[in-house]
């Protein structure tokens, strides 16, 4: 079965494939199928508000059910930021290098024990008939004080898990504790149910 992804995001489209296909569900992007899904302006409140426009604005355009994830880092010290915001958190959208500068100035000269911080992965699922299933994965950590590895995407270089960077992870490691692996669990268990 033929589930449409809300992004052009090929590392998320990846981690997805990964953890679905063994319920036989093929995730492809609409470009895979030459096709175009219109932006949303993601202006929720909650990563869940955020995937769920996007999950049904794909589901509308495409006629075939819909997954989309928002996802996130909260910073204890910075009050939860940047949250929704962490794509464009330096002003761009989704520009790595210049949200993880910002990211380490905003927390120059914090110690380790208030440089906690987790992340957030919101999915909402949407089927043409209305159905919708939305669940929510986070994993605990802490922000480091430089980057450290090339793997993963965001701000995976400076996110602290067990002692080393989720940038060191493998993509098979990270999928165990992440949060988006954690709430793709959640969403195949529930997916289980009704397919």
């Amino acid at each position: 079965m033929d589930f449409i992804l809300a992004t052009n995001n090929m590392k998320k489209l990846a981690e997805m494939q990964r953890i679905l296909s063994p319920l036989g569900i093929n995730v492809v992007t609409a470009k895979m199928l030459g096709a175009e899904i219109p932006e949303v302006e993601e202006n929720g409140e909650t990563f869940e508000e955020n995937a769920r426009t996007k999950a049904y604005s794909a589901c509308r355009s495409m006629n075939m059910p819909a997954i989309a994830d928002d996802s996130g880092i909260c910073v204890d010290y910075l009050g939860g930021a940047p949250g929704v915001y962490s794509a464009r958190f330096s002003g761009g959208h989704g520009n790595d290098e210049a949200n993880n500068d910002l990211l380490l100035e905003k927390l120059n000269g914090v110690p380790e024990e208030k440089r906690t911080a987790y992340y957030v992965c919101a999915i909402c699922c949407v089927f043409p008939n209305g159905e919708e299933i939305t669940v929510r994965g986070e994993c605990h950590g802490h922000i480091g004080f430089e980057r450290d590895g090339n793997g993963g995407f965001g701000y995976d270089p400076l996110f602290i898990i067990n002692g080393r960077s989720f940038g060191r992870y493998t993509a098979e490691e990270k999928d165990e504790i992440s949060h988006r692996g954690k709430a793709l669990r959640l969403l195949a268990k529930e997916l289980e149910k009704r397919i």
